[in-house]
């Protein structure tokens, strides 16, 4: 047979000449963690939509951490589920609010765990909403003081990194604002720049207990069709302050996060949220799919697309399979 071809398949020959040639990896270090911290004690009760998940007590918290640290993770963010709420969250910003409190035991008996706090009010408001509601109406400028407060009694508990995720206008440049004034300008912002009102957010307002109680929230998190306003979203925060941005979802999305990536030059974190989680996890107790390999091809996809960092209900899963694996 005459003729001219290339020969791709001599660099896939073996398991060994494989690895040496593959681009993108997984590490520990990728990984951020959610945790959902509760009020009481000895609970420990696995969120029935998110097989795996667990709403923790502060009691139990640190023999969660430990084996999370024994796996080479090195960050959690923690999510509050208080045990009262009212109308403008006021356990957001209480110093004794379950995720400060929550923080300050970590950091604590952890102190190297980058702990980055989750910086919103939609699971501390009765009406379930991210901001002060007002005849029917989520009101952005009030709204944004209630964050700024949130973010300074964060930081104040410890937290390493305070992540906003409410998509108010103008919320990096209020939290920018009152961490610098509150001495805490060497705490970054992770926002969540590029959040889509997304129907795959279902298990973690189960687990959260943030079900909006009327309405949606399609007037401040954007449009799924749209791709462009993406990069707007960014600029914006960045200008406002920000250090690194957030794209959530992950999995419908991965051409934002290329897109996010190609344009700014900081480090790009994707949220493969609580849907992406709960599908593959019924999927494979069905026998339908090869857990570890899906999860494993959706998470290099991710990479491949731009991430830096994965906020991954998947992340001690994955740990667990690149130790068998090493």
């Amino acid at each position: 047979m005459n003729i001219q071809f290339t020969r791709h398949r001599r660099l896939r020959s073996s398991d060994n000449l494989r690895t040496m040639m593959r681009e993108t990896h997984l590490r520990p270090e990728d990984f951020i963690y959610p945790i959902f911290v509760v009020e009481g004690e000895n609970k420990q009760n696995e969120v029935p939509s998110m097989p795996g998940v667990f709403h923790l007590s502060l009691d139990l918290l640190n023999k969660e951490i430990e084996e999370i640290v024994s796996l080479g993770i090195k960050s959690i963010i923690l999510f509050g589920v208080p045990a009262e709420k009212d109308e403008v969250g006021t356990q957001a910003y209480h110093d004794q609010g379950i995720v400060q409190r929550a923080t300050r035991q970590v950091k604590e008996a952890f102190p190297d765990l980058v702990v980055v706090a989750d910086t919103c009010l939609c699971q501390y408001t009765d009406h379930g909403h991210c901001g002060i509601v007002e005849n029917g109406q989520v009101l952005n400028d009030p709204t944004l003081d209630l964050l700024a407060r949130t973010a300074i009694s964060q930081a104040k508990a410890g937290a390493d990194i305070i992540a906003p995720s409410n998509m108010m206008d103008g919320f990096v440049a209020a939290i920018r604002h009152g961490l610098d004034e509150a001495g805490f300008e060497h705490i970054p912002i992770m926002s969540y720049a590029v959040k889509y009102a997304s129907a795959f957010y279902g298990p973690f307002r189960d687990a959260a207990h943030s079900s909006p109680q009327f309405g949606d929230r399609k007037t401040y998190q954007m449009d799924p069709a749209n791709r462009d306003e993406a990069l707007r979203e960014a600029q914006s925060d960045l200008e406002e302050g920000a250090d690194f941005l957030i794209v959530k979802p992950a999995l419908a999305y991965l051409d934002i996060i290329r897109d996010v990536k190609n344009q700014f030059n900081v480090p790009v974190v994707a949220y493969n949220v609580s849907g992406e989680y709960s599908m593959i996890k019924a999927a494979a107790q069905n026998g339908w799919v090869d857990e570890k390999a899906i999860v494993t091809e959706m998470l290099v996809g991710m990479k491949r697309a731009g991430v830096d960092l994965m906020i991954t209900y998947f992340a001690k899963d994955v740990a667990r399979w690149l130790k068998e694996e090493n």
